[in-house]
């Protein structure tokens, strides 16, 4: 009961709580007159969820919150949730709001809420620095979406003199739907900002699939994330691995604090292994 996000006056008007128990430590305030129950953790989805909440199914959920409930999880660590309403509403902690009137079409529903379909919160996130972020929200929202990542420049058409024009494009140009995760993005970026040519995507060995791969040097670079951590998982990975070093492939894996801290080394280690196995120096 009262697991999800829930308004207080409403919850007080039907006899469920008291006000003085919706103060104590059972409930944790997210937002004015929005609360969950405080053993319940909270995370984007779930401030998402409070944000609709809090505009009383008026609001539309967009950016990060848009991302997250579409099935395109792809937030920065911290990344706030995010509603658009078509009046004025004050911001709050770990809320951003927007002001704006959006069209039907660019509006869907998602598990009873309100949010900006894949293209426009590709559209809303690719024009937001940081490049690799940008990038980040339109691989994990076209692959969500089906749709390319150049559609985006067509959906433009319809917002012109929308701000962060350049930044879209720019991210449009470095976008891949094929990219398996948000992790996966950002692995990519780092090789391609690093000078290092970019890697296949997918690269299919056998009964594998290799999240990026320079298959002319037998090389491939994934992401560990925490479900590596599993048992079960230790052992195919163990299996997958002993198959790809019989056919001459080494594997070079990266954390995400290697990823998210230390992405100049993650480009140096790639560097490094491809000119052991015969790439050009430069």
């Amino acid at each position: 009961m009262l697991t999800r996000p829930f308004l207080g006056s409403v919850a007080i008007a039907r006899g469920l709580l008291t006000p003085g128990l919706l103060r104590g430590p059972r409930f944790r305030r997210l937002f004015p007159d929005v609360y969950v129950r405080s053993d319940v953790e909270v995370d984007l989805a779930l401030l998402s969820e409070a944000a609709f909440v809090l505009t009383r199914g008026r609001g539309v959920l967009g950016g990060w919150s848009a991302a997250e409930v579409l099935g395109a999880s792809c937030g920065p660590l911290g990344a706030p949730a995010e509603i658009v309403v078509p009046g004025r509403r004050r911001a709050r902690p770990g809320l951003v709001v927007r002001e704006e009137v959006l069209p039907d079409d660019e509006v869907v529903e998602v598990d009873g809420m309100l949010a900006t379909i894949p293209l426009r919160a590709a559209f809303d996130l690719g024009r937001r620095p940081p490049l690799v972020e940008a990038v980040v929200a339109v691989d994990a929202l076209a692959r969500v979406g089906r749709f390319a990542p150049r559609d985006l420049v067509a959906f433009g058409y319809g917002h012109l003199g929308a701000r962060g024009s350049r930044l879209l494009a720019a991210a449009v140009a470095r976008a891949d739907a094929r990219s398996g995760s948000p992790m996966e993005t950002r692995i990519r970026m780092a090789l391609v900002d690093g000078g290092l040519p970019a890697p296949v995507l997918q690269h299919v060995v056998g009964p594998y699939e290799l999240d990026l791969a320079h298959p002319d040097f037998l090389l491939a670079v994934e992401y560990d994330g925490r479900d590596h951590l599993t048992q079960e998982r230790a052992m195919r990975d163990l299996a997958r691995q002993a198959h790809l070093s019989r056919l001459g492939w080494d594997v070079l894996r990266s954390t995400a604090a290697d990823v998210l801290l230390r992405p100049r080394s993650v480009a140096a280690r790639v560097r490094s292994e491809l000119v052991r196995r015969g790439a050009p120096a430069a």
